[in-house]
């Protein structure tokens, strides 16, 4: 899961068109419109089991499965026969995408200074040695950087404002060997450049200690650096997504549409990923075991994503290669990712836009339904939710916020799983799921969204 930074604007009045108006301000109407969701729900929740998500959440996340390694292969493999077991013919699509590998060796010196220097790699970095004078170059923005001359030099830049993939790029231009980037606010600074670019220079990040102190000493005096980055390598590789429909029960009675279900199934480098996203991962195979037998009269179709961490690849490329005539028929996308960490906050669902849609008219009435209180809603990208929104199809993510303290860790391990939020969100997003895929449905009608202009949804603060 990326990192989200939410626009908080919660909204946690329940839509109530999934009862009507009489079941809103009547209460023998309500009465009689809530027995049968009673026993619709009550057919998902008891057969949900907990166990079977903790226990593909502990397999899952035994190692990293980063996108196009050995280990999110395997993970494929186990996804794809769990979803064979359970009666399916699970489909996976491959395809291809730009890797990176992380270097082994990152160092900075610099002639004279005393104190520690630490760097640390940015994503997409390329290898280089370079030895040259620091140049004092602002926040490293084109208009700063007009007119001056970096040849040879190594370019001391502040984070802030432009991306740092821009400003390797601008220091580059104005002839810089290497980049330096310091950040701006305490910690550590660990980011990205956005993606491959054969325009780029070896760069570095230090701390904003570091780089202030760094930034006064160069600016008494000429100051000369070596700066080397060994082993970063760029190259294509492949990743997957798996794929199981349920098709509806009874052809004659069946409606034209497609409820997705899917969540991420790689993690990032170093993280065994047990919440990200392996309890997604988990979820959505235990909610296609429940959902396989009973009776729909809508498509549902449950995927794993491959790729997510390194900018949602796998399933932009699953909406990009669907038909047009195909993606009209997606009503509804549940994307599941971070879903059982004991250690994060509350459950609240993420459109990209903010506005609410199918899928949290569905979501709010069954945690209404359910837990007493509905599911409030925020804008939030940066997860697979995002290609199906940008498509115009109604989507929302389901997350716990704040995220927890070992987001992205090697701390994210099994011990720190919830079973209390795994069935919780289990029992949300079956009941919301079957309330719409059911035979004689009485749940609100899909709407179409506007499709998304803004690509760089999935973006986050390590990328400026």
């Amino acid at each position: 899961m990326k990192k989200p930074i939410v626009k908080i604007a919660l909204a946690a009045s329940l839509t109530f068109s999934a009862f009507g108006t009489q079941a809103a301000l009547a209460k023998p109407a309500e009465t009689v419109k809530n027995q049968p969701y009673k026993v619709f729900d009550q057919k998902i929740v008891n057969q949900i089991n907990v166990d079977n998500i903790y226990n593909n959440i502990d397999y899952l996340a035994k190692v990293p499965r980063v996108a196009g390694t050995e280990a999110e292969h395997d993970a494929v493999q186990f996804i794809k026969n769990t979803f064979k077991s359970y009666g399916y013919d699970a489909e996976v699509q491959e395809f291809t995408f730009t890797g990176y590998t992380p270097p082994s060796t990152t160092s900075l010196s610099v002639e004279g200074f005393t104190e520690n220097l630490n760097p640390s790699s940015f994503t997409y970095t390329v290898s280089g040695d370079v030895t040259g004078e620091i140049a004092l170059a602002g926040l490293g923005k084109k208009e700063e950087l007009a007119g001056v001359d970096l040849t040879g030099k190594i370019a001391l830049i502040k984070r802030g404002e432009i991306s740092f993939g821009e400003k390797v790029l601008n220091a580059a231009a104005a002839g810089a060997a290497g980049v330096i980037i310091y950040n701006n606010a305490d910690g550590a600074l660990n980011g990205t450049l956005g993606g491959a670019n054969d325009k780029y220079v070896p760069a570095v990040a230090l701390t904003k200690a570091e780089g202030e102190a760094l930034a006064a000493y160069a600016q008494s005096q000429p100051v000369n650096a070596s700066l080397k980055v060994e082993g970063a390598k760029i190259e294509e590789r492949k990743s997957h997504n798996v794929i199981a429909t349920k098709k509806p029960t009874n052809k004659k009675k069946a409606t034209n549409d497609v409820i997705v279900v899917g969540s991420h199934h790689d993690s990032v480098e170093l993280a065994p990923g047990a919440n990200d996203d392996a309890s997604g991962t988990a979820m959505t195979l235990e909610l296609a075991r429940v959902l396989k037998d009973v009776p729909t009269d809508t498509e549902i179709r449950f995927i794993t994503f491959g790729a997510e961490e390194l900018g949602l690849i796998g399933s932009t490329y699953y909406v990009d290669n669907l038909p047009q005539s195909d993606l009209n028929r997606i009503i509804a996308n549940f994307n599941l990712d971070m879903v059982g960490s004991k250690d994060a906050g509350d459950l609240v669902m993420n459109t990209i836009d903010g506005q609410p849609n199918l899928v949290t008219e569905l979501a709010q009435a069954s945690s209404q339904r359910l837990n007493g209180v509905p599911t409030p809603y925020a804008e939030g990208g940066r997860s697979d939710h995002v290609p199906f929104g940008e498509a115009g199809i109604p989507a929302a993510l389901f997350i716990h916020e704040p995220t927890e303290p070992w987001y992205h860790t090697p701390e994210d391990t099994i011990d720190k799983i919830s079973k209390e939020k795994l069935q919780d969100v289990a029992e949300i997003v079956g009941t919301a799921v079957y309330d719409r895929a059911r035979f004689d449905h009485m749940g609100p009608k899909p709407k179409k969204v506007k499709k998304a202009k803004n690509k760089e949804l999935y973006y986050n603060e390590n990328v400026k």
